[in-house]
């Protein structure tokens, strides 16, 4: 895996195995703007309002075994989207290091909230019906989730209080993650160093 900053709050990151071969570019800073190529339509459309949503500059393009099915290409994102993160948060100082948004979709309405507290733990309390959308497999939400908040050593827990369309609820989680990461990272006039008593993050 290659990493390169590009500058104090973005990074690229390209990692490639016998399954995958990815590039990310992130910037905390950004203004939404995305360009995602994977295909696999659904998760483009995630990842494209999470940019959105996120207010980050974000570019992804995967090449993946995806004739196998999509579970390699949905969790090396989510790998590679975490070292993308780690690497733009930097050493955490100024962050506001907590998040939390509560976002409804029409009948949907889910709830994200987010500590960047260098410790990985997932709750992830979404019930769906659907077992596909697209050439998406639904249960690898979670797992994207799980691999992106496990790389980049975070607490995410993400649920959904109320719904019953699938895709309104995955784009709800993502919708609410976005918004609950970007005023996590978002830094902090008011904090001196790092957000915590330990003094490291």
């Amino acid at each position: 895996m290659n990493n390169k900053k590009t500058n104090s709050r973005s990074a690229e990151v390209h990692r490639k195995t016998k399954e995958t071969d990815i590039r990310v570019k992130l910037s905390l800073d950004g203004s939404g703007r995305s360009k995602i190529s994977i295909g696999v339509p659904f998760l483009e459309h995630m990842l494209e309002l999470f940019a959105k949503h996120g207010l980050f500059d974000l570019q992804v393009n995967c090449k993946g075994d995806l004739e196998i099915d999509d579970h390699h290409s949905v969790e090396d994102i989510a790998i590679t989207l975490g070292h993308a993160l780690v690497q733009a948060l930097g050493d955490k100082k100024g962050i506001n290091r907590y998040g939390e948004a509560l976002v409804p979709m029409d009948e949907a309405l889910c709830r994200s909230v987010i500590d960047l507290s260098g410790r990985f733990y997932l709750v992830y309390e979404v019930q769906t019906k659907r077992q596909k959308i697209g050439n998406f497999s639904v249960e690898l939400a979670e797992h994207f989730w799980r691999s992106f908040s496990e790389t980049a050593k975070f607490n995410l827990h993400i649920d959904c209080l109320r719904g019953r369309n699938t895709h309104h609820i995955l784009e709800g989680t993502f919708k609410a993650s976005a918004r609950a990461l970007r005023q996590a990272v978002e830094l902090n006039s008011r904090v001196t160093g790092v957000p915590s008593t330990k003094g490291s993050l």
